[in-house]
């Protein structure tokens, strides 16, 4: 399904996951899909899709929230070159419901507590609601989440968008991020605890590499310039933290709004939405011409 403003299309597959396929300004791409869609379907992410019930990954296959364990010894997941589980479990879910749709507009559903397979993981019965919407050369993603049962949910949701980087290369990209808390890694990208205040730069991507947590401040305005064009993630509320992705020699950038940091299901730190509340959280896609 394709919204358009007339100078910003955006195509979103509620068949499959809800996934953002392609965001055009002007005609022209900004969205990466290394992999397709046949490497999403097989677990990979790509484009702009959402990533449920936590995003990254999990430094464990057992988490406790509430008095509630959770053993995923046993269940099949996707998982990154350490074993550990990633992204959650609705990279391509079918089952989306698209409540409504207009021209700049989508809004969709998905009741996770009606998914025994998806439970097993996750044992905390919600629905998932996804609001999109164009505006000029704005598209702006609004997720809810609201607790279907008796249970509090933890809230450890985010996305993973793709920015395209243009055939100039990553020689010509400027990378801007604000103000932050720079949270320290171990190898296998989990938080150390330790962390450090970093000052706002807007710097050439060049040969760096890029796989850092951070903690954002007042600030949220992510951003790569490139080709004439910059892309900002403005991440606005219900999102805390932001994971930047930018592997060498990649033609894609990755500006990731998350809502807990890395490992929050085990090590803590997510919100919590009890029955009878919701939370919901909102970043936005903004392009404007650079000069």
């Amino acid at each position: 399904m394709t919204l358009s403003s007339g100078l910003l299309d955006a195509t979103f597959l509620p068949e499959l996951g809800m996934l953002g396929s392609s965001l055009r300004h002007r005609g022209e791409e900004l969205l990466a899909l290394p992999g397709g869609l046949d490497g999403y379907r097989a677990g990979s992410v790509t484009g702009l899709p959402l990533l449920a019930p936590w995003a990254n990954r999990l430094g464990a296959r057992r988490y406790e929230v509430e008095g509630v364990v959770v053993d995923l010894d046993d269940l099949t997941l996707h998982t990154d070159g350490h074993g550990l589980p990633i992204h959650g479990t609705m990279s391509a879910q079918p089952g989306w419901e698209v409540v409504a749709a207009g021209p700049r507009s989508l809004a969709t559903r998905f009741d996770f507590g009606a998914h025994p397979e998806l439970l097993a993981s996750f044992p905390f019965p919600h629905e998932l609601r996804i609001d999109v919407a164009v505006e000029a050369t704005t598209l702006t993603v609004a997720t809810t989440l609201v607790p279907t049962g008796d249970r509090a949910v933890p809230v450890a949701f985010g996305y993973h968008p793709y920015l395209r980087v243009p055939a100039a290369g990553r020689a010509d990209v400027l990378l801007r991020l604000p103000a932050r808390r720079h949270l320290d890694l171990v190898d296998r990208g989990l938080p150390t605890g330790s962390s450090q205040a970093e000052d706002a730069e807007d710097e050439p991507l060049g040969t760096s590499a890029f796989d850092d947590l951070y903690e954002l401040d007042d600030d949220r305005r992510l951003a790569v310039t490139a080709g004439g064009r910059r892309l900002a993630v403005v991440v606005g509320d219900g999102y805390r933290y932001a994971q930047v992705f930018a592997p060498p020699a990649t033609a894609f950038v990755c500006l990731e709004p998350m809502t807990a940091p890395v490992n929050a299901l085990v090590n803590g730190g997510y919100p919590l939405v009890r029955p009878g509340a919701s939370f919901t959280a909102r970043f936005a896609l903004h392009v404007e011409d650079d000069g």
